[in-house]
């Protein structure tokens, strides 16, 4: 049986996993996001190729039968990327940009299994809908620091979820990985569910 291998440090894409009964074996793809082959790309398109980047990169990494899971998610706002801020200048930037509006956040998926040596890449796209916000708001939320190191400077199941009063799509893939769309996945692959999860 195949070990589940996450390459990414996400520990939102972590728990995830782990709230469904799985338990993943970690490994850092170090990809560099940030350069012009990537930054010249779609939001949509941007996801998809780092995702499969990561995921190929682990896999030159792994020497047993696994389940690479790779991902990589933005927030779309207008046709613009909004990824990780970074420091609270940026962040609150986009904080003022989004606040009463709709985005789209795609999260890039792609699922590698190397003892059939098949791949499943697809993109997951949920749109996310902001109240309001206050500068009051904005600055206490940058202060915590938590929207610097994420996807469009928002969490939804963190400090950021009282600012996002609607949600269209799939929750999962907001917090980073779609989990129905792994499910689908491993069932192209041919593996029922409670087989994913006796996987280690």
């Amino acid at each position: 049986m195949p070990q589940i291998v996450l390459a990414s440090q996400s520990t939102s894409r972590r728990r995830l996993l782990e709230g469904a009964g799985i338990t993943p074996h970690v490994m850092v793809s170090h990809v560099d996001e940030e350069t012009e082959f990537f930054n010249a790309m779609s939001p949509a398109d941007m996801v998809f190729a780092l995702a499969v980047t990561k995921a190929h990169t682990v896999r030159e990494q792994v020497d047993f039968p696994a389940i690479i899971i790779g991902c990589d998610s933005t927030f779309d706002v207008d046709g613009v990327s909004f990824g990780k801020p970074g420091t609270p200048e940026i962040a609150k930037e986009r904080a003022l940009a989004i606040s009463g509006r709709s985005g789209l956040l795609h999260t890039g998926h792609c699922i590698i299994d190397t003892a059939q040596g098949r791949e499943i890449a697809d993109r997951v796209t949920t749109k996310v809908t902001f109240s309001k916000m206050t500068n009051d708001e904005i600055d206490d939320y940058i202060a915590s620091e938590e929207p610097l190191h994420v996807a469009g400077g928002f969490t939804l199941d963190g400090f950021g979820s009282p600012f996002i009063p609607v949600i269209e799509g799939d929750y999962t893939n907001v917090v980073g990985l779609s989990m129905p769309f792994f499910r689908s996945a491993m069932s192209q692959l041919g593996y029922s569910w409670p087989q994913v999860k006796e996987m280690r």
